[in-house]
């Protein structure tokens, strides 16, 4: 049984593993070209979809950024030509993976800031937790006691 339910949730994925290239009239006849142009297409991402790249993404864009892609390959660009090309004309957030300088600084430290932020305001918000009250005077309890009392 459980493999069953193993073998039915493989097979639910084989549709994600998929390569968007819709068509292999997209690929290229020449296969080392054509694992260049997907190795390129997995480092940019897709404009529309933004969190996939473009050989994930089934956009129309994505389809014409790969197109591009293949052409200037088999046009006999190397990778980073093919690439900054695509950042000249989409800029740098058509990287999946920006490149560490200056302008992108933000970008790199947010996440480190977001958990700092985050730790201050644990920290003041348990320095400004009120104190637990004192305990109950042996007078208060007995009051307690009669005003419960059936």
């Amino acid at each position: 049984m459980l493999g069953a339910a193993v073998v039915a949730f493989l097979l639910a994925l084989a549709p994600l593993a998929a390569r968007a290239v819709s068509s292999p009239a997209e690929m290229l006849p020449d296969r080392k070209q054509e694992l260049r142009a997907e190795a390129i297409g997995h480092q940019l991402r897709c404009l529309v979809c933004q969190n996939e790249s473009v050989e994930e993404s089934d956009a129309d864009l994505a389809r014409d950024l790969r197109r591009i892609i293949r052409t200037r390959v088999q046009a006999g660009d190397t990778d980073q030509q093919v690439i900054d090309w695509m950042v000249a004309r989409y800029g740098d957030f058509v990287r999946l993976k920006p490149p560490f300088d200056a302008q992108t600084l933000v970008l790199w430290f947010a996440p480190a800031l977001a958990l700092g932020a985050g730790a201050v305001a644990v920290l003041f918000a348990r320095r400004r937790r009120p104190a637990p009250p004192a305990p109950l005077s042996a007078e208060e309890r007995r009051r307690l006691a009669r005003l419960i009392e059936p």
